[in-house]
């Protein structure tokens, strides 16, 4: 079911349900039957919706982290999906991704920093920048990275950022970063090895 169809069901039962309150005004509906018609909606309600957010703190949505990696993987910046090698489990964000994705998130972000440091080397320029950012804005100046590439990636660090500062993460970005990271240090390592297109 697309979008539109959703929230045109939602709209018609929304209006069903201001419908039967004209016809029945004296239909007492209790807090308790409230709640239960909003957790019965949520479910349904998840694609319409960025994140639904309650008090005390901020997330970092699997959406986001989606979009950047379905971009990245347009443009070719992941490596095709392959079989897991043996150099695949030397990441150690792999080891803990499903016990805490926030860590896994934080050493993705690591070893991609240290990705982008071994590129510019391997095409002669010594990188003294100590910020991810600013490693990307010279990778870019240097033209080892185009635009879009850059954009993409500073996306995703952003998102790496938020898990690194405590921010909430959604657990599903744990099986992100299993299936995206591997594949995105793996192009930035060949690229490493020599000229690309």
């Amino acid at each position: 079911m697309n979008n539109k169809s959703l929230k045109q069901i939602v709209t018609f039962i929304a209006l069903l349900l201001a419908l039967c309150h004209l016809i029945w005004p004296n239909l007492a509906i209790d807090f308790i039957t409230i709640v239960l018609l909003i957790a019965a909606t949520i479910p349904w309600l998840a694609p319409l919706f960025k994140s639904l957010e309650f008090p005390g703190g901020w997330k970092v949505e699997f959406q986001d982290l989606q979009k950047t990696s379905d971009k990245a993987d347009a443009i070719g910046l992941l490596s095709p999906v392959t079989e897991k090698s043996e150099k695949e489990t030397e990441y150690s964000f792999l080891l803990v991704a499903e016990q805490d994705p926030n860590l896994a998130l934080a050493g993705l972000r690591i070893e991609l920093e240290k990705k982008l440091n071994t590129l510019a080397f391997s095409f002669g320029h010594e990188i003294r920048s100590r910020g991810i950012g600013s490693i990307l804005r010279e990778v870019l100046n240097k033209e080892l990275i185009n635009k879009e590439e850059y954009s993409i990636l500073t996306d995703m660090v952003g998102l790496m950022n938020q898990a690194v500062h405590g921010a909430q993460v959604d657990k599903r970005a744990a099986e992100w970063a299993i299936n995206i990271g591997p594949r995105l240090l793996k192009t930035l390592e060949e690229r490493a090895e020599g000229p690309w297109k």
